[in-house]
Parts: structure tokens; sequence; C-alpha cells
């Protein structure tokens, strides 16, 4: 029989180690503390860097730190992946086969579905721990934050059935069930141990880590579905179960650690969530995402970006919109890195529909991740109403500010040149217009206003431009 850890196995701590861990910030929790100063994650990444024994994840950090990207997912090795999106051919790091490191041990039992021996899950494989302890501390020197996502969907029994957890894979005879009830509290009571010490284990090894957060479920709205349905009611309590785990922990040893939930695809308004939950997630976010639950007062995520080919406008779009309707996290997918090319140079071909990535879309978002720090984070707001009139037909437009003093604006779309009309305080303003693509100024202008309605004319643009507003004091 599984047991959890006791608590003579995990002991309060007087102090906790190492810095205090990310946090929401205090003074505007749709943003974050870390290290001391204000932040926002932008990551493009993937999922597999750990658990793929041949994936240079040093080579892969050394690639986000270049271009100042702060943010990965990360997935434990409980979800297995048989076949890619990308092919045979594409060596996805979520599709390990033979190279597949997980949480257990293996034991001396042959027959684990894809090849070598079974998994014994009352031991846990040192080489995984410490795996994950150096890819995690990896990450913190470069200033990454690592989003550690336990469990996932297994989208049908295709993939469960190459999970450690199922029975056919372990000695344990644990996980004899389909994979649409393998987040139950009322199924395998063995498996619902096993999953609940893999929780506790994984919280246990990144205590003293100051640059992670955790997600229960990686898209809960499909773990339980029956064949053929896409869509479901998540395993809601027992993600509220694994919830408990990680707080539980976390508070046993001193430290808190912010936890997210993946609620669900394009963006819908929250009635109420978890207490301990931190961060939203959503996955193919919309900026109605952001919108609708900025009055929650948490941190709201585009956790996973896809489906709209290869080409980089339409995620690079989905980050501007986002971050500058009130988002928090912007997380791409990033199809270009692989295990046989780590540094995310990995070509798609021009029909790929699954998504995007590459070094072009990163600069891109590596810029919008520095615009956005360009300004006073906690002081700014969603501030859509500044923009009066004057957005071109088709377009879209997002706002940002700090009333009187400084704005960022994003428009995207219509038909190549925007007159802003805006509702501004009296004061001078420098206007800056920078186009998103290449991260380079294409007009600036100095404004003396008198208040009311000032108009500013972008120059002219293709696809989508940017405008940061600032304050001249004195």
């Amino acid at each position: 029989m599984l047991a959890l850890f006791s608590g003579r196995d995990v002991q309060p701590r007087a102090e906790a180690a190492g810095p205090q861990p990310l946090s929401l910030h205090p003074k505007n929790r749709h943003y974050f503390l870390f290290r001391g100063r204000p932040a926002i994650l932008v990551g493009s990444g993937v999922y597999g860097a750990v658990v793929h024994r041949d994936f240079d994840y040093v080579v892969y950090l050394n690639e986000l730190r270049r271009l100042g990207l702060n943010q990965t997912r990360l997935f434990t090795g409980s979800y297995v992946a048989r076949s890619s999106s990308g092919g045979e051919q594409y060596a996805d790091s979520l599709v390990p086969r033979d190279r597949l490191l997980a949480p257990w041990a293996r034991s001396d039992t042959p027959g684990y579905a894809l090849g070598g021996t079974k998994f014994d899950l009352e031991r846990w494989d040192s080489e995984y721990f410490t795996r994950l302890r150096h890819f995690v501390a990896e990450a913190g020197k470069r200033r990454i934050v690592v989003e550690v996502v336990f469990f996932s969907a297994n989208y049908g029994d295709w993939n469960w059935t190459a999970s450690p957890l199922h029975a056919d894979n372990n000695v344990n005879s644990v996980g004899r069930v389909a994979a649409n009830e393998a987040y139950r509290l009322d199924g395998d009571a063995g498996l619902l141990r096993a999953q609940e010490r893999l929780v506790e284990k994984i919280v246990l090894e990144l205590n003293d880590f100051d640059n992670v957060y955790y997600e229960p479920l990686n898209e809960p709205y499909h773990a339980s579905c029956q064949d053929g349905v896409d869509f479901c009611a998540p395993p809601a309590k027992w993600e509220k179960r694994m919830i408990g785990v990680v707080d539980r922990t976390d508070r046993s040893l001193g430290r808190r650690h912010l936890i997210a939930r993946n609620v669900g695809n394009v963006g819908f308004a929250i009635a109420a969530e978890h207490p301990t939950v931190s961060i939203l997630n959503f996955h193919y976010a919309k900026p109605q995402a952001a919108r609708a639950n900025y009055r929650l007062g948490r941190a709201i995520a585009h956790d996973e970006t896809g489906f709209r080919g290869p080409a980089d406008h339409p995620y690079r779009t989905e980050g501007w919109e986002f971050l500058l309707a009130g988002g928090s996290v912007f997380s791409n997918l990033d199809w270009s890195f692989t295990a046989e090319a780590e540094a995310g140079t990995h070509p798609l071909p021009r029909d790929f529909r699954y998504g995007g990535g590459g070094a072009p879309l990163r600069n891109q978002l590596a810029f919008l991740k520095r615009f956005l720090e360009s300004f006073d984070l906690v002081r700014l707001r969603p501030a859509r109403s500044v923009i009066r009139h004057g957005i071109p037909p088709g377009a879209t437009a997002h706002a940002l500010g700090w009333r009187g003093r400084e704005y960022a604006i994003y428009v995207s779309g219509g038909s190549g040149q925007a007159r802003l009309e805006l509702g501004l305080p009296a004061g001078r303003y420098k206007a800056q217009w920078v186009d998103p693509k290449t991260g380079r100024t294409t007009k600036r202008a100095l404004v003396r206003h008198s208040g009311g309605i000032v108009t500013l004319v972008s120059p002219r643009y293709s696809d989508d431009v940017a405008l940061a507003i600032r304050s001249v004091r004195g």
C-alpha cells in the first residue's frame, strides 16, 4: 500500500531557506513580486525538459535568457504522450519513448508500455529529482520562473496506458481505471494516494526555490471526458484535494509558493475561485479572459497558445492584446524547441497547424515584455476608456495606464493608420510609436495638452502598432 508522508517526514522549519518565492505584488495583485521587483511573466517554450533524458535544458534555458524571457512550463512525468502532433520524425520533448525519466524508480519486472521495466510507485528515482532540482536551479540563475504542472488530461486511453500510474506499467497494481477516471476521489484509492505522494514529494524537493509555482492539472476540462466528447466538467473535487496537498505541504515547510488553476479555454467570467489559488490559467486565451476576471484581484494567465498555424502574427498579437487587457502571464508553446533542437531552431512547415515558434517570434515576445517593463507596472490598470475614438475600422485596441502619468496602448488590424482621440488630463506628454514586430521606434512627438481630447496620429503600419505615452514633469 502507498502511504502519504507522515508529519515526521515533513517537519516545519523555523525559517524558510532562500529568497521569498514568487508572489502576487502587494500593491497590485495582477502582477508579481519576484526578487524584490515587480514582474510580468512572458515565456516561449516546451514542457518536457526534465522527463526527456536527451533534452539539453541548459541550451534551452540559455536561449530564453538571451532574450530576457522569464517563464516556462514543466510537466512532471505523470503524463506521457505516445505520439506527437509534430509527426513521427518530430523529437517532441513530451514523447520521450524509451528515453523517459519519471519520478518513480524502475523495478526488475519487464513490461513497461514504451520499453524497459515497470515502475515501482513506492520508490522514487533519485536521478529524476536530481535533474528536476538542477533544471529549476539553472532556470533560477537566469531569472526564469518555472510553472510545475503535476498532472494532465490524458486525452484518452492511448496516452493513459503509457503513464507510469497506469496499472499495466507499475508493479503496485495501481491505476487499473480508464483514462477518464484517473482523477477521482471515489475511484482507485491506491492511485489517489500515489498522486498525493507525488505532489507532496515535488513540493518538498522544490521547497527552497523561489522561482516555481504549481498547477495541479493541465486542461482538466478534458480529463473526465468519455470517448468522442471534447469538453466536460472538470474533476473539481480532485483538484481541490491536490491544491490542499500543495498548500498544506508548503505551510509545513514555512513557504508559500503560488498555486495556479487551469480554468478553461478562450475566456469567460469566473464566479468564484479557491482561496489559495492565485493564478487563473486560460489556454488559447482572448482578452476577455483578463477583462472579465480582473475584478478577482488575481493574476490572469494566457497559459498556452496554438492551433493558429505556424506564422508569428497570431501569437504576437495574442500576447499584446492579452497583456494590455490586464493579463499577467503569456506562455507561448514554442514548437521550434525539440530534443534535437534545444536552441529553438527546428523549422516548422508552412502547413503546420498546431502552433508556432522560432527566433523571430521569441524576439517579438521579448520586446513585448521589455515594453511593459518600461512602465511602472505596480501603477498600471486597464485604461481602455482613455481611447475615445479613432480606432481604424476592423481594428481592436487595448490600453493600460496610470492616470495622468503614463499609458501603454496597442492597436491591432485596421487600415494601416490610427488617429486616436484620447481623453488625457492637461499636461505635457512624450508620445512614442513603436513597431511590435521589430521593437523599433517609428515616430515620436511632444504634446502640450490643455485637457480634454488630444489626437495622436500613428505612422502607417502593417498588422499592429503600439504607443507609449509618458508625462513630462517640470
